[in-house]
């Protein structure tokens, strides 16, 4: 079985079948980064997962070997969340289209609505979703993705000093708001 580096190493010389390889085994967790990511947005998450691939194959020769695969993927769909919450017509707008979409959606129990049966899950998500996008990219990271701090340090391009600030005040800011709904 091959590494997920050495499948990228193929990619970049021309092995279509490495490329498949990575989509399914990154798919799936990456579709489920980006769904917590755009706080539940199913149809959004499933467009960035989507596009995270394709600008992972359109910058496939960017990726350097040895470099850590799956951090360069996360990466690539941490901007590309960022970017698209960034624009103004983002923040400010929805269009009839995207509540359409969101309500066949909300039709379809995403794996957190199932467990939010449970009130000590639900509280978790909550306090998950009140976090700063920055502090809730690393939760995400570390706790969902299991990466390791460098890892994410990496990913986000940030010092690990930031990564461990970042973390650090993100468990403080869910343990408070908890704690507030107990």
């Amino acid at each position: 079985m091959y590494s997920d580096e050495d499948l990228a190493l193929g990619i970049q010389q021309g092995q279509t079948d490495a490329l498949i390889t990575l989509v399914e085994r990154h798919y799936q967790g990456l579709l489920g980064y980006l769904y917590r990511l755009t706080n539940g947005n199913r149809p959004l998450s499933e467009d960035m997962a989507q596009e995270t691939f394709l600008r992972a194959l359109r910058g496939i020769g960017g990726y350097a070997y040895p470099r850590a695969f799956k951090p360069w993927l996360y990466a690539i769909a941490t901007n590309l969340t960022r970017n698209y919450f960034s624009r103004a017509d983002t923040r400010y707008t929805s269009t009839v289209e995207d509540e359409v979409l969101g309500s066949i959606a909300a039709q379809r129990p995403s794996p957190e609505e199932s467990l939010e049966d449970d009130d000590e899950v639900r509280e978790l998500l909550e306090a998950l979703r009140v976090l700063p996008d920055e502090q809730r990219e690393i939760i995400l990271l570390r706790y969902y993705e299991e990466l390791s701090l460098a890892d994410i340090a990496e990913t986000l391009d940030i010092p690990l000093g930031t990564v461990k600030s970042r973390l650090r005040l993100a468990l403080n800011r869910m343990r408070v708001t908890m704690e507030q709904e107990s």
